[in-house]
């Protein structure tokens, strides 16, 4: 059996997890580290957040935790079998092995086991249905180790079996494909074939869910092999996309934007022809307001906010900022550039500070206009004029510009 005992392995065992591990040895539960924290270890990377498996019953470890006067989390995770620990400033999620009983392509009712094979077998991938000892050994039922080497994504057994056991694995299976695939196009036929057979129980997924892993999608890799598998296998309909995307636009913008970090909204407006996509998206996906808008402002300005010709491509840009009245214009010009693959102006646009308008109206005042109609309209006057300055006339020169005027 393969035994690890990487760097990043070593550097989990902080003060906390030795003294869970103590615990769980003294009453002789097994517990071992799970999912993809271990698909990261074994890719060499530092897991984010760590899962925790354990022979133990939730009852068995809150008696074990409670005795020990450890506090103990309540985040509702206990109906699934779930206990969160805290000990030493870090939260341990630690989940007894389960079998699901009952599955509606949504939740599963799950019975508790200590057959850790039978755990594995209800996970989605095998890259993800690994486990890890305390002591570095792997248990890999599935071949998980082999597939990860081969940068090989598979359903746990059958395809069609897992998915219908929760349809959002159809996506799931995208998402790590993104990950960890190296080229585009490596699938099994078979699993191609079960995800469109089963693309339909997409429909009965809350928006949400969907949401959070299509956006892991559009910042992954093979963006655009995986969204014309979307299409091509009737997925799109489903979690939101327009049944007639611009792949082409769609190609163009992503290899435009691919090294300057655009949101998943920005990627994902590229599939859009007209406003009412955006607004068909939020239906299905309940998005969020700051991404709902930035998709409608990319569609509204996307064709025309383009730079100038000569020395200032960015005045257009700029003057919009300028001239207008929301908040964070910024960041939506910023993913605009993106877009439109600008990346030089994109890192001149991020330099850039919106300048603030050198005159007042108490300024005007001293200077012999009282009414106040009258200083609105010179204001206004003054803001054009330095406008076409390129913002760069201070309070003296405007001033002096107000008496010509």
């Amino acid at each position: 059996a393969m035994r690890l005992q990487s760097p990043q392995f070593q550097a989990l065992f902080t003060p906390g997890l030795r003294s869970v591990a103590e615990m769980f040895e003294k009453k002789k539960y097994e517990l071992r580290i799970a999912g993809g924290a271990v698909r990261d270890l074994l890719s060499g990377m530092t897991p984010q957040d760590i899962d925790f498996a354990t022979t133990a019953t939730p009852a068995e470890m809150k008696e074990m935790f409670t005795s020990a006067g450890v506090r103990l989390i309540n985040n509702k995770g206990e109906k699934h079998g779930t206990i969160t620990a805290r000990l030493h400033e870090q939260n341990f999620e630690i989940t007894t092995l389960r079998i699901d009983v009952v599955t509606d392509g949504r939740h599963a009712e799950v019975e508790f086991t200590t057959d850790w094979e039978k755990d594995a077998e209800r996970r989605d991938l095998t890259v993800n249905s690994m486990f890890l000892g305390l002591d570095g050994t792997l248990y890999d039922f599935f071949n998980g180790y082999e597939d990860l080497q081969k940068k090989k994504i598979r359903f746990v057994g059958k395809a069609s079996e897992r998915i219908q056991e929760d349809y959002l694995r159809i996506l799931r299976y995208f998402r790590f494909y993104g990950r960890i695939a190296e080229k585009p196009g490596d699938h099994e036929p078979s699993t191609l074939q079960a995800i469109k057979e089963n693309a339909k129980g997409l429909a009965g997924i809350s928006g949400e869910r969907i949401w959070v892993e299509l956006k892991k999608i559009l910042v992954g890799n093979h963006i655009n092999h995986l969204v014309r598998l979307m299409y091509e296998l009737d997925i799109a309909q489903y979690i939101g996309l327009p049944l007639d995307g611009s792949l082409e636009e769609f190609d163009r913008v992503t290899e435009n934007a691919q090294n300057l970090c655009p949101k998943p909204m920005t990627v994902v407006t590229s599939l859009f022809k007209v406003k009412d996509d955006v607004t068909n998206l939020d239906l299905r996906l309940k998005i969020s307001k700051e991404e709902k808008t930035l998709g409608l402002f990319l569609v509204k300005h996307r064709q025309e906010l383009t730079k100038a010709t000569g020395p200032e491509p960015l005045r257009p840009y700029q003057d919009f900022i300028m001239d207008s009245r929301e908040a964070n214009t910024n960041s939506k010009i910023y993913e605009l550039l993106k877009y439109q693959g600008e990346e030089h102006l994109l890192r001149e646009m991020q330099q850039w500070t919106v300048p603030s308008f050198p005159v007042s109206g108490h300024d005007l005042r001293k200077m012999g206009v009282s009414s106040g109609k009258e200083i609105g309209t010179a204001l206004q006057q003054l803001r054009d004029e330095w406008k076409k300055s390129g913002y760069h006339m201070d309070k003296e020169e405007l001033l002096s510009c107000l008496k010509k005027l």
